[in-house]
């Protein structure tokens, strides 16, 4: 750069001009600003619950698919084992059997009360047949319940699921053998929040309760803002695990990776109103007041920073706290 344009900028940075009518003021001074870190968050369901199989077996029915939303209790297949109908076949040819043998038995039982009325047979020998009688409904009694047990094997065979929710994933197909307490399904439910794995150098900085932004865009900016409910005290790989609560959290993909800033720390700065800047000839200017007059001031500023909706700067060097920066009409 020659020495006329130099001597131009320098002008310019010193030019002194009026105090203009309806132009803002504010007098600067030193506001603590939050330092924020950049992470990324995972969107989560609050619950991952397995819907397992009760019995082992063949499963037969599966109606859900990975994406799918079910209810509490709904279900969503069923195992079959076929030697568990076998039992069933077998027990109710048995409890034919002791019925039959029981039909029998009292029917002898009958007659014997009616022969001991002749006195053709001792009290003995109706003890005996009474006996018999109580064997075979005892023998009976077993054999329906163990029928029940049974059938209720057979009923366990319908998975259901076990809260309201979304399919995440379906590791089996109809056709596939499970054992018992395998899972045929994992269902997310009780509603989304973003779990971040943040740098254990930054944990002491967090606390539960904080606001975190989370930030969207090409130029970062915060468009939503969730709260740090929970700080987990495991580090794993030099990183800690924090959930965050974020109202009307979008949850159609799970596992979905979400821009995240953190407030890691405070540090003072001079803040202006981003309408106080102007630029012209690739620099940066301020107007500030001197007296009567003001007087445009060249500056560097930095970051951008929302605050109760207005977006202001922060200035790195050309202004002083206790100067008053001025801007409006002109």
């Amino acid at each position: 750069m020659d020495r006329r344009m130099r001597g131009f900028f320098v002008a310019a940075a010193f030019l002194v001009l009026g105090v203009p009518a309806g132009a803002e003021s504010l007098s600067l001074s030193p506001q603590s600003i939050t330092e924020w870190k950049a992470v990324y968050g995972q969107v989560e369901t609050r619950d991952r619950v397995p819907a397992r199989a009760r019995i082992g077996g063949t499963v037969v029915e599966l109606t859900v698919s990975e994406g799918d939303t079910v209810e509490a209790g709904q279900q969503i297949a069923r195992v079959e084992d076929d030697k568990l109908q076998f039992r069933l076949d077998a027990m109710d040819a048995r409890i034919e059997a002791l019925e039959s043998r029981l039909e029998t038995a009292r029917t002898d039982l009958e007659r014997g009360r009616t022969l001991l009325e002749r006195g053709v047979i001792t009290t003995q020998r109706l003890d005996q047949l009474e006996t018999e009688v109580n064997v075979i409904e005892g023998e009976l009694r077993g054999a329906r319940s163990e029928k029940l047990v049974i059938e209720q094997q057979v009923e366990e065979g319908e998975v259901a699921s076990p809260e309201a929710g979304v399919v995440l994933s379906v590791p089996v197909s109809r056709g596939s053998v499970v054992t018992p307490g395998e899972a045929l399904a994992e269902i997310g439910g009780g509603g989304v929040f973003l779990r971040l794995a943040v740098p254990e150098r930054h944990a002491g900085d967090l606390a539960e309760g904080d606001t975190i932004q989370i930030t969207g865009g090409s130029n970062g900016d915060p468009v939503r803002r969730g709260e740090l409910v929970k700080l987990y005290p495991l580090i794993t790989g030099g990183r800690v695990q924090a959930d965050v609560e974020v109202a009307g959290l979008d949850g159609r993909f799970v596992g979905r990776r979400v821009p995240v800033r953190l407030p890691v720390g405070t540090r003072e700065a001079l803040l202006v109103p981003e309408a106080a800047l102007t630029r012209r000839g690739g620099l940066d200017f301020v107007r500030v007041q001197t007296g009567e007059a003001t007087l445009r001031r060249t500056v560097v500023p930095g970051r951008r920073v929302m605050r109760d909706g207005t977006r202001w700067r922060e200035i790195l060097t050309g202004l002083k706290p206790g100067e008053t920066v001025v801007w409006g009409d002109e």
